[in-house]
């Protein structure tokens, strides 16, 4: 099927809707004992380990979630500790709990369900103390086994069409789905979260690069069957989801010789029993691209695009300035995150919230949004809590830095119905959704376009988990009944659709620890 043919998006959009979408089974049930093991494991690849993080940066995060490093004329120096860092604060493990029935690994990002279905792998050039290769990221052990000797980059950079930002990166990292290890419990919704769960990973990933004063682009575009290749995947279990440049300024990197062949390495089973959803897999059929002139002409610029001007009436943000802002490290930030599991319903100050909006909305670097700055997604919210903010619905200006008021009231009881009848959206100061208007983004992108919709909403969403916890508050992504939300917020947000929910607040002070459990 053709990426053009926009029906296979809104077929999959609209048959994973809750509730009762017709590509979902109401009566599914998840059992948690019997979830898929949350690693890939090559059973027979020595581990390189990775030197764990050293001296912390001295960055603050919320410079760090904000800050796009441009491309330099020279080239940015990529080292193994660097890389080592990168990963490990993008999808490292930096909580463990112990249980009567065994350990639980949480990792640097936020995951629906914590069944962790991203895996991370390296493509790189020789960098020092890391020889070029293509390799896989092992949370469990932090370490680096090697899939492929010598430098492979040749096939991402032509997968992307030739995209700049890759061609000349030292290094690339690949994101790729485990379909199974989600699908367990959210079935055919999976592969919304595959995204979901990429862009909050990718937020963490930006921030450390950011960190690192190191050029980072996000890029969407590529063609599927090449990575995919190169990595060695089953695609009916696994796909490449995004990849992540990082550097410049390296040297075009030597053709490769023949295409990469099957490696035949052997992994370790991840679940006694695997259910097909065939739903995944067609979506992500009908969203690949077949050649490099496709990618090439994939990431087309945005037409500029605004909400209507403000009817209601409107109210400046008003963040910290930079002498009042607090000064968490990035990595000490991305240590103590989780997924809030209670809020208090306390209130935050306007402050607080105006800071989360303005340092998650500077931005992504992404070959679909362009110019920088470009958007495909709105901002909507309720307000239960804010001190120097009425409770209501909103909408966010990013243009006048301004929250516009769409209904005044208290909304806590819509919000716990919208987030699937929990008190997380209830209980929680603010909730922000992230809607889009898919017509226009199919049309410009094809159904590709579906997942880079959903990819900027949750990469802005991860950096207000970022943003939250840099200045000690909570922050958990949600799942939502999809038409109520539209409805809520409409006439204003009529035609559009959710692609993703985070709720803001402070955590209650008996809650134990912060637990990804959220989607």
């Amino acid at each position: 099927m053709s990426n053009q043919d926009t029906q296979a998006a809104w077929h999959y959009h609209n048959g994973t809707k809750h509730p009762y979408g017709p590509l979902m089974d109401r009566w599914h049930a998840f059992d948690p004992r019997k979830q898929p093991l949350p690693f890939k494991i090559y059973s027979d690849l020595d581990p390189i380990p990775l030197p764990l993080p050293g001296q912390t940066l001295s960055t603050p995060a919320l410079s760090a979630i904000s800050a796009v490093v441009p491309p330099s004329p020279g080239e940015s120096i990529l080292d193994i500790d660097s890389i080592a860092r990168i990963l490990h604060y993008s999808a490292g493990i930096t909580k463990q709990i112990d249980y009567p029935w065994g350990a639980m690994h949480f990792r640097a990002a936020a995951c629906t369900g914590a069944l962790y279905h991203i895996e991370l792998y390296l493509v790189c050039g020789d960098l020092p103390g890391l020889e070029a290769g293509v390799y896989h990221y092992a949370p469990h052990d932090s370490a680096l086994r090697l899939l492929r000797r010598g430098d492979y980059r040749s096939v991402p950079v032509e997968a992307s069409g030739n995209e700049s930002t890759v061609a000349g990166a030292p290094a690339i990292i690949v994101f790729t789905d485990v379909f199974w290890r989600n699908a367990c419990k959210y079935q055919a919704r999976e592969y919304r979260h595959a995204f979901w769960d990429c862009g909050t990973i990718l937020a963490n990933t930006l921030a450390m690069s950011s960190a690192l004063e190191m050029p980072a682009q996000v890029v969407a575009g590529f063609v599927d069957a090449s990575v995919n290749r190169l990595l060695d995947l089953d695609p009916q279990r696994e796909v490449a989801v995004a990849l992540a440049s990082l550097g410049n300024g390296s040297a075009q990197p030597p053709a490769t010789p023949s295409q990469p062949g099957p490696l035949s390495l052997e992994t370790a089973p991840i679940s006694g029993k695997e259910k097909d959803f065939p739903a995944i897999r067609e979506m992500h059929d009908a969203s690949s691209l077949a050649d490099p002139a496709e990618a090439a002409a994939w990431p087309v610029a945005n037409p500029p695009r605004q909400l209507p001007k403000p009817e209601g009436p409107i109210t400046a943000l008003c963040p910290l300035d930079e002498s009042q802002m607090p000064q968490d490290s990035i990595e000490s930030v991305i240590r103590r995150r989780g997924s809030t599991r209670r809020f208090s319903q306390e209130s935050i100050t306007l402050q607080q919230l105006s800071t989360i909006l303005e340092r998650s909305a500077q931005g992504i670097p992404a070959d679909f949004l362009s110019p920088h700055g470009s958007t495909l997604n709105d901002v909507y919210l309720i307000v239960n809590a804010v001190d120097g903010l009425d409770p209501g619905a909103y909408v966010f200006h990013r243009d006048l830095g301004a929250l516009e008021l769409l209904a005044e009231g208290e909304f806590r009881y819509q919000a716990g119905f919208l987030g699937l009848n929990q008190e997380l959206p209830a209980d929680a100061s603010v909730n922000v959704y992230f809607l889009a208007d898919l017509e226009p983004v199919l049309q410009r992108f094809g159904n590709r376009g579906y997942r880079a919709a959903q990819l900027e909403a949750s990469t802005m969403a991860g950096k207000m988990y970022l943003a939250a916890y840099a200045q000690r508050l909570g922050a958990t992504g949600l799942t939502f009944y999809d038409d109520g939300v539209t409805q809520f917020f409409s006439p204003h947000a009529e035609g559009k659709s959710v692609m993703f929910l985070v709720a803001l607040g402070k955590r209650a002070r008996r809650q134990l620890i912060d637990i990804d459990t959220g989607g």
